[in-house]
């Protein structure tokens, strides 16, 4: 199916006077609730007439169920807010507070020759932990024994594995500096 000029000019005319996607596509035919908006969003169409039916019907008021005892109750007291609140911004700037990291000095390990590994040497119970640039030749894997379903030593599980408010808190003290 292809928008003639005919069928353009029907769909401006059924648009006008408010009748539904599908209302349009059903009375055009050969074409689907969503080819009908996406043509008249191409087309720049808006502003469309209330259909009668929906606009003429008076609702009628809900009968009060026997369970509740008569009237609806409404809520004592709801908060009210003004506008869209979720997303906005707090302009109160934090207060400031110094921050002193307990940093534990973790001494350095080195790694002797005998225990580096390279990748095809890396086993499950090998520790996996890259030292150096993959660029370079002196690049190896840690090597060390690693505790079963865990692919680093405890060394450097400490170092991978970090309490979530240490890195937080390490974060906000390297973002202050």
């Amino acid at each position: 199916m292809s928008w003639t000029n005919e069928r353009v000019e029907l769909l401006k005319k059924l648009w006008s006077e408010g009748l539904s996607a599908s209302q349009i596509a059903g009375e055009l035919g050969g074409v689907t609730r969503n080819a009908v908006i996406g043509k008249v969003h191409r087309l720049g169409l808006s502003g469309r007439a209330k259909t009668s039916s929906s606009a003429g019907k008076p609702r009628r008021p809900r009968a009060a169920s026997p369970a509740t005892g008569g009237a609806p109750k409404k809520p004592e007291h709801q908060p009210q807010s003004i506008g869209a609140t979720a997303l906005k911004a707090d302009t109160a700037p934090a207060p400031a507070v110094a921050i002193k990291p307990r940093l534990e000095p973790v001494p350095e390990m080195v790694v002797p020759i005998s225990e580096r590994a390279t990748i095809l040497t890396l086993t499950e119970r090998t520790c996996k932990w890259p030292i150096g640039d993959p660029a370079t030749d002196d690049f190896y894997f840690c090597g060390r024994q690693s505790d079963p379903n865990v692919p680093y030593c405890t060394y450097h599980c400490k170092i991978a594995y970090q309490p979530v408010a240490d890195r937080r808190r390490d974060r906000k003290v390297a973002q202050a500096s």
